[in-house]
């Protein structure tokens, strides 16, 4: 399955989502802290995600439950890929010079992520 860069709205409804396993519009309304968006303007932000083939739904009574079809770790891969290719020209090598630049990262800070990342 090929996944798709999702907007800021997609992203936020998509972190509820994934933090729930599935919802329905009115419990991913309640999923949001600060501004809560307009129950048509998540009800729209779903549709488009199904429409991505990121999410499906079922009916349950007269509602739908909302599920993603991709996990979390599936659209970090893709957007980590998508950011050292785009960004960083597929070299991680100036990805991590950039991290550590901007983080004030010391060498032991990033060999312990690299040993973090290969244990995974």
């Amino acid at each position: 399955m090929e996944i798709k860069q999702l907007t800021k709205a997609e992203e936020e409804v998509m972190q509820i989502l994934w933090q729930l396993n599935e919802g329905t519009i009115k419990e991913l309304l309640d999923g949001f802290s600060v501004k809560v968006p307009a129950y048509n303007t998540v009800a729209t932000v779903l549709k488009v995600l199904k429409k991505k083939g990121i999410v499906d739904n079922k009916s349950m009574g007269n509602t739908y439950v909302y599920y993603p079809l991709i996990s979390k770790e599936q659209y970090s891969s893709y957007q980590m890929k998508y950011l050292m290719t785009n960004y960083f020209g597929g070299s991680f090598a100036r990805f991590a010079n950039f991290f550590a630049k901007d983080n004030d990262m010391t060498l032991e800070d990033l060999e312990a992520m690299l040993k973090e990342s290969e244990s995974k």
